[in-house]
């Protein structure tokens, strides 16, 4: 079975979202195919996640969370992936995978998955995804050079962009040949994309739980098609609202309450659904949304958004199902505080934000 889908990583977080989009799609006939999955690294654990990924009847997603107030506790079963590889033990398949097949190539490699300082360039396979992702479009170009579209869900802003950098500089430095070069500037297709969904746990040897509230939105680009028909996935004209929202709504509720958990020394074990039933405290950020960020988004004229996608997120933060200890967000928590809220205060300077200028100033 030929597989339009070519996903490089085997991450829960890639089981419960590409992966569950395509599957429900595929049961809707709006999908292109199904998935070869490719693991990266040599990691035993994951080596044997990847014959799970492929077992008949698929493997379970559990999304459990409150969507409108109301609890949702549910299994799904994906059944998209129809094919895994190594590119440890099997290069040369997966190379001819993405010459022959693929049409769309998502990844989600980690946080130094686009680090190429360890490649050892006498090796047959580079140790880095963005050397290995040069050698397999090469294949592809030397092929015929069908179109392809990458769509990188690594959380990098433009991931697109910096992807296709950095794979450009490689093949300047490594393969020197300037048909290939344009190639890879001017046919690949690659796309900005954002995504969002808190994956809380595994299921071993494969599936995960996750929580309702999934989004993949795409940046449109001359030529790109959306991977598939889903109401999660949404082709948009500018990425920007949607990052502004998940930075200074989502991740600037967690700052602040993650603020408020350092200085007040709380529990160390306390969690972000535990704070919030603090009746003081929750009122403190709903105040914080509604006199300061709100007001914020609005100035861009994306007020009405923003309000919906507070109550999504105070949602998302009241999960009975999910333990997010804000010991975990508190981590790196100077450097947070500058992006999440003083660049809410830079992005919209003309917006008063006494609540925020006092953690910011703290």
């Amino acid at each position: 079975m030929k597989t339009p889908f070519v996903q490089f990583g085997t991450s829960r977080f890639l089981q419960a979202h590409a992966d569950l989009f395509i599957s429900e799609a595929l049961h809707r006939q709006a999908a292109p195919g199904h998935i070869t999955v490719v693991q990266t690294t040599g990691s035993a654990e994951r080596a044997g996640r990847l014959a799970a990924l492929t077992q008949p009847g698929g493997y379970p997603v559990v999304i459990r969370g409150l969507v409108d107030g109301e609890p949702v506790d549910k299994v799904e079963r994906v059944t998209s992936v129809t094919r895994a590889l190594s590119t440890d033990g099997n290069w040369d398949a997966v190379r001819d995978v993405v010459a022959a097949e693929a049409e769309f190539l998502i990844s989600n490699t980690g946080d130094t998955g686009y680090d190429t300082s360890d490649d050892d360039l006498s090796a047959p396979v580079p140790r880095s995804f963005p050397g290995k992702l040069l050698l397999l479009l090469k294949a592809r170009f030397d092929a015929g050079g069908q179109p392809l579209t990458v769509l990188p869900c690594e959380l990098v802003s433009r991931n697109g962009d910096v992807l296709k950098a950095i794979v450009l500089e490689l093949a300047l430095e490594r393969l020197d040949d300037t048909r290939l070069s344009d190639w890879l500037a001017n046919e690949v297709i690659w796309a900005n994309t954002l995504v969002d969904r808190i994956v809380s746990e595994p299921i071993e040897p494969a599936g995960a739980v996750a929580e309702p509230y999934a989004l993949w939105a795409i940046e449109k680009l001359p030529g790109l098609k959306a991977p598939c028909a889903h109401a999660c996935v949404l082709l948009v004209d500018d990425l920007t609202p949607y990052e502004k929202l998940k930075l200074h709504i989502l991740n600037l509720g967690h700052t602040v309450l993650a603020d408020i958990w350092i200085r007040g020394r709380r529990d160390p074990g306390e969690t972000v659904r535990q704070i919030l039933g603090h009746a003081d405290i929750a009122r403190r950020l709903d105040d914080i949304y509604d006199r300061e960020v709100v007001p914020a988004f609005a100035a861009k004229g994306l007020g009405q958004q923003a309000s919906a996608y507070v109550e999504t997120t105070l949602d998302r933060f009241r999960n009975p199902f999910l333990d997010h200890r804000l010991a975990d967000i508190a981590n790196h928590h100077s450097e947070k505080i500058v992006r999440r809220i003083a660049g809410l205060r830079h992005w919209s300077p003309g917006v008063s934000m006494p609540m925020l200028t006092t953690i910011c100033d703290q």
